[in-house]
């Protein structure tokens, strides 16, 4: 009898992992339309993602995400024209990190004004990275509205974060915002930490969830490709706050660097996506932050 039991119970796992192999793997590339929307696209590439707008009089695209993807550039405006023959007209950068804006050569050839905030601009100028494309225009620190065939896209500049180059754009007709880095929709934060400003993205956020808006399309995919919600944004402070506070504790006690990452945890969000991967991270800022003071 016992046999029958271990030999039905094999069955079963055979069935349910042939199963599992035949679930379609995810498509590395992929494109979305927003739902309640006229033109808002969330393009993917593995994962990073950008939005493009299609509007009548043409297609404002946000960061090529192309690093490590030679034909990267290139498969994002395939994927536009699958959805419209209009004129490429602006690209914009959501910050300088090369993850997210290089690969853009295809759009400037298009046709696209590229537009970055300053910092991003001097930045690259300095670096002079080959796959990515230097800006045309740099916004200032009091941001800059885009107005293209009746739709209008706000650039807005909140201070430190992720970056020093930031933008936050602002669909406010959609009550859409595309935000990178910064905000993680359900996930811990992972190396994205090593230059990230601790005590300024604090005000960051509270500036953000201020903004009108419904629905965050961030840069990387949440749970389940999930958009984000204010929620988020205040779920991020929490843990963000939570850990300031308690590895202040441990470098006060003179523990940073090794006993203080040893000992850091973050129990209540444990269960969250990223845990393991992204704790070491930011302990390690936290550290520099309340250790160092840096």
């Amino acid at each position: 009898m016992i046999r029958r039991v271990f030999v039905f119970l094999g069955a079963l796992a055979l069935l349910a992992g042939a199963a599992q192999a035949q679930q379609p793997a995810r498509p590395p590339i992929a494109v979305t339309k927003v739902d309640g929307t006229d033109g808002v696209y969330i393009f993917r590439n593995v994962n990073h993602q950008s939005m493009f707008v299609v509007t009548r009089d043409g297609v404002i695209v946000t960061d090529p995400v192309a690093y490590g993807r030679p034909n990267g550039g290139q498969q994002y405006l395939d994927e536009i024209r699958k959805v419209t023959d209009k004129p490429i007209k602006y690209l914009i950068y959501s910050h300088h990190h090369f993850d997210h804006i290089a690969g853009g050569r295809v759009f400037k050839e298009a046709g696209a004004r590229v537009i970055a905030h300053h910092r991003a601009k001097t930045r690259l100028a300095q670096l002079k990275d080959p796959h990515t494309v230097l800006p045309d225009e740099a916004v200032g620190d009091k941001g800059r509205t885009i107005t293209l065939g009746g739709t209008r896209l706000e650039l807005s500049y909140h201070g430190l974060n992720h970056s020093d180059s930031t933008l936050v754009m602002r669909l406010p007709k959609e009550k859409i915002i595309f935000v990178v880095d910064t905000i993680p929709v359900g996930t811990v934060p992972g190396r994205g930490m090593i230059d990230f400003h601790p005590l300024e993205t604090e005000a960051f956020l509270q500036q953000v969830y201020q903004l009108d808006w419904e629905r965050l399309i961030p840069g990387h995919p949440g749970p389940g490709d999930r958009l984000g919600t204010k929620q988020d944004v205040q779920d991020q402070l929490s843990l963000l706050r939570a850990a300031s506070a308690e590895m202040q504790t441990l470098a006060r006690e003179g523990k940073c660097w090794d006993r203080a990452e040893k000992e850091f945890k973050l129990a209540e969000y444990e269960k969250w996506p990223g845990y393991a991967s992204g704790l070491p991270f930011i302990a390690r800022r936290y550290c520099g932050l309340w250790g160092r003071g840096t």
